[in-house]
């Protein structure tokens, strides 16, 4: 049973410049990370000041609890959940201390973002090589605590290959930075009389030995693997001249707690190299395969060219994005069918260069004859190709169900001249199975990628969970590999740590973390005594699922609690406005978890499944995180699985004023088409009292708007009424045809961009036709009012089923308004058929243009 620390939490907080958060919201959206697993925290701070992480220390000392740190949190093994105070350093810990240009390194704060970073670094001349799939939003303390490597893994090695320096906090609260030292100062470091100095004393009494040695040496995965994150990296940490190695390097302590899952120490900032930037000029040749197998054999040959990447996609992949049509411009390169493509990437000064090194890479592909096809890729085309691999991969995982595709095995890496014999015995292990072999790998990091179909809350698919776990841990051993390349151990993976590496190096991992951390409050649970891989799972195994009635028709997600739980924790809705996209605005704007799609998401899940009221909605906790959302539509298609909390978040209004009704200010806001109207009759009133300051001002505080917000003035003539005058200026001999929709809010605020998009369209020798339609009802969904908005889906199915094609289209020129078509409106109608046809030839303007 977790002990009340409420009181105490007080306490600490009356000292503490960052803040501490125990309500029940909170505990619920930092449950889960990116993983399958699920852990209800204490509490979750946030400290300002490395004071404050001293404090939190000694608190967890003093009460006999755990310190759980967390960046990003798209940890996918579990690493930042836990029963203690989860530390979130995103919010305040995200500073870019300082740059040394001449020596080419960098120091941060861990709340750094990668992608951020690297914009910084960009004038200079450099960059930090490590590029994760994540990279928009992972932050650095997140890669140093798992060792992150991604695609450039190749050409510029993984994170612990550039920490130089850490500056941490230990477990006795002290404060102590790890840096590169000769035998000489390791031996004064010896001397301390401080826990540091207990720490190294211990430490080199661990390892010294060198029958110790060898057997890390005998039993570590193969050094040449760079992708290796099994345990405690203590194969690297002997690798120097104080435990008497060939290589004469300096022993750093970075060496091992890069990768330790913020199991050792808490770090404060961290000192990086850095590389200088890429060469511009790149070629990708996109090399197609027959077979797997193949393939798998051109590895070796091809990773003696200098590539920057070398990677690979199969046929499961690729057919993902056949029918999608975002996607079909981005397979312009594909030829035939091919079973699997490596994606080979070089690079020069110059394009003369980068082409020759492409041609010399193409002719030793012709000379094996192990591939049939081999088409070159410039510039943005290089973009297209790995997008297109990203958004199969997102489309494999956007499964409708209780199956997902679970992370378990998904992070194995061999040595790549074992890559084509372990992948067949991958294979045939998971045929033996049933589970459908998905090949998506870092194929010049013999890394593979894959995860198989359970459904974790069926007892079954939990015990072949482990079954597979099992059995592919032991076909790694075989080949002296790794279990985890790059996603880290967590919970999922440390389990196996012993099998990986035996009893013996096992145990001296267990006396690191107890020299480290003897009390054990630095996120235990992870690496060392770890609990079973299939012990706290996100759903309760077994559970009877809870039938939930809604408004609208959520049957494309078999009901509105797997919608929730389509979201995965992967964190896109973290990105930052650099990073391109829309999603997510509010938490843009606070940099706050609270108000992430993911955080919407998880809560409803939460609240949906543990809700013992009547009405499941009828939470304040859940008004809370749906409060900031804007409903806009950008997570719809920009979450990788596809989680919309716009369509969430009006149900759950709907069925939250049953129960506590709505404000003026609500209504008044849902109602905004018919008030625009009135409006709209005197529009030279109605601007005159907007942008009057005493006027403006009583109506922004009687509506609750922020006074520093302008109100938006009507436009002097509406839209349809200018759209009569220029049905008259259609060309006589159109291309093709279209309707515009007129929305309400480009009708009476903004006709003059609708004025521009009719002009711009027949300017293009388009047709533009008007029919006398509905409001668009999006109001009236974003503010609950799903009675009224079903009325409007009616009428607009109605108008427009009949005269709306594939080749004559409605365009609209407010995302919001026009995607009601495509998400809402299904839910509403009886005529889901025709409500599907029209969402189909619905489209933006910026789509059809495009």
């Amino acid at each position: 049973m977790k002990p009340d620390l409420n009181d105490q939490f007080k306490e600490l907080q009356s000292h503490f410049d960052g803040s501490i958060i125990t309500d029940t919201l909170h505990q619920h959206i930092y449950a889960t990370d990116a993983s399958v697993y699920r852990e209800l925290p204490l509490a979750v701070a946030f400290p300002k000041t490395i004071e404050d992480i001293q404090k939190l220390v000694h608190f967890a000392r003093e009460h006999n609890t755990s310190l759980i740190p967390r960046t990003a949190g798209t940890s996918l093994a579990g690493q930042c959940v836990g029963e203690g105070i989860v530390v979130d350093v995103s919010r305040h810990f995200t500073s870019i201390v300082s740059l040394d240009e001449k020596n080419k390194t960098v120091t941060v704060q861990p709340g750094v973002i990668r992608d951020e970073l690297n914009r910084y670094l960009e004038p200079f001349g450099l960059f930090f090589g490590p590029n994760t799939s994540t990279s928009n939003r992972c932050m650095m303390g997140g890669m140093v605590g798992n060792n992150s490597s991604g695609t450039t893994s190749i050409k510029y090695g993984v994170t612990r290959d550039k920490v130089i320096a850490l500056k941490t906090i230990l477990s006795d609260g002290s404060k102590a930075e790890f840096h590169a030292m000769s035998n000489e100062e390791f031996s004064r470091k010896r001397k301390l009389e401080s826990f540091e100095g207990k720490i190294y004393n211990q430490i080199a009494d661990l390892l010294q030995p060198e029958t110790v040695q060898q057997e890390i040496k005998n039993e570590f995965p193969k050094p040449e693997i760079h992708r290796r994150n099994t345990g405690y990296a203590l194969d690297k940490l002997i690798e120097n001249q104080v435990f008497k190695s060939e290589n004469n390097a300096d022993f750093n302590f970075c060496s091992l707690l890069a990768g330790s899952e913020g199991t050792l120490a808490f770090t404060t900032e961290i000192t990086l190299k850095l590389d200088d930037l890429q060469p511009e000029e790149g070629v990708m040749v996109a090399a197609h395969f027959s077979s797997i197998a193949t393939c798998l054999q051109a590895v070796v040959p091809v990773m003696a060219h200098d590539l920057y990447t070398c990677e690979m996609m199969d046929k499961v992949i690729l057919d993902c994005t056949l029918n999608n049509r975002k996607q079909q411009k981005n397979r312009f390169f594909i030829e035939g069918d091919p079973k699997a493509i490596l994606m080979l990437e070089v690079r020069d000064s110059t394009r003369e260069g980068a082409v020759k090194k492409a041609e010399a890479l193409i002719k030793v592909l012709a000379e094996s004859q192990l591939c049939y096809a081999f088409p070159v890729l410039y510039g943005e085309q290089i973009n297209q190709a790995i997008e297109l691999r990203k958004a199969g991969l997102g489309l494999l995982g956007n499964i409708v169900g209780d199956r997902k595709a679970v992370a378990c095995i998904e992070d194995t890496a061999v040595a790549v001249e074992d890559l084509s014999s372990y992948i067949s015995e991958f294979s045939k292990l998971m045929d033996s199975y049933g589970q459908d072999a998905v090949y998506y790998a870092h194929a010049g990091a013999g890394e593979l990628h894959l995860r198989p179909l359970l459904n974790l809350k069926k007892k079954k698919d939990v015990i072949l969970f482990r079954k597979i776990t099992t059995d592919v841990a032991r076909l790694v051993k075989k080949y002296k590999g790794s279990m985890s390349g790059e996603h880290g151990n967590g919970i999922v993976r440390a389990e196996f740590i012993p099998m990986m590496v035996g009893e013996a190096n096992y145990n001296l991992m267990r006396e690191v973390k107890k020299t480290f951390d003897p009390q054990r409050i630095f996120n235990p649970g992870k690496i060392v005594d770890t609990v079973p891989m299939d012990t706290h799972l996100r759903y309760e195994v077994g559970r009877k699922e809870p039938k939930i009635k809604t408004k609208m028709d959520f049957g494309d997600s078999e009901g509105i609690l797997r919608a929730a739980e389509k979201c995965n924790g992967s964190g896109d809705c973290r990105k930052l406005p650099e990073a391109g996209g829309t999603m997510c605005p509010s938490y843009r704007a606070t940099r706050n978890e609270k108000d992430t799609t993911r955080a919407r998401a998880n809560a409803l899940r939460e609240f949906l499944t543990e809700s013992d009221r009547k009405n499941r909605f009828n939470h304040k906790e859940l008004k809370e995180v749906f409060d900031l959302c804007l409903s806009c539509k950008a997570c719809g298609s920009e979450c990788p699985s596809n989680v919309d909390v716009a369509t969430l978040k009006a149900e759950f209004e709907f069925q939250y004023k049953k129960e506590n009704g709505s404000s003026l200010r609500t209504r008044i806001f849902a109602y905004n088409a018919k008030l625009n109207r009135a409006a709209s009759v005197f529009p030279w009133l109605t601007n005159t009292v907007y942008r009057d300051k005493i006027s403006s001002k009583w109506l922004k505080k009687y509506l609750h708007i922020a006074n520093e917000r302008s109100l938006p003035p009507v436009s002097k003539k509406n839209l349809r009424a200018l759209a009569k005058k220029y049905k008259l200026k259609n060309p006589p001999r159109p291309i093709k045809s279209v309707y515009l929709f007129i929305d309400e809010f480009s009708n009476y605020l903004d006709a003059e961009i609708g004025r521009d998009a009719i002009e711009l369209l027949q300017a293009l020798n388009y047709e533009v036709l008007f029919v006398k339609h509905a409001e668009s009802g999006r109001s009236f969904i974003s503010k609950g009012f799903l009675g009224q908005a079903k009325k409007v889906a009616i009428k607009n199915v109605e108008t427009f089923k009949d005269i709306i094609t594939e080749d004559r289209p409605l365009v609209g020129i407010e995302p919001s308004a026009i995607l009601g078509f495509r998400d809402e409106y299904p839910r509403f109608v009886k005529d889901v058929a025709a409500a599907k046809i029209l969402a189909k030839n619905c489209l933006l303007l910026e789509e059809f243009l495009d």
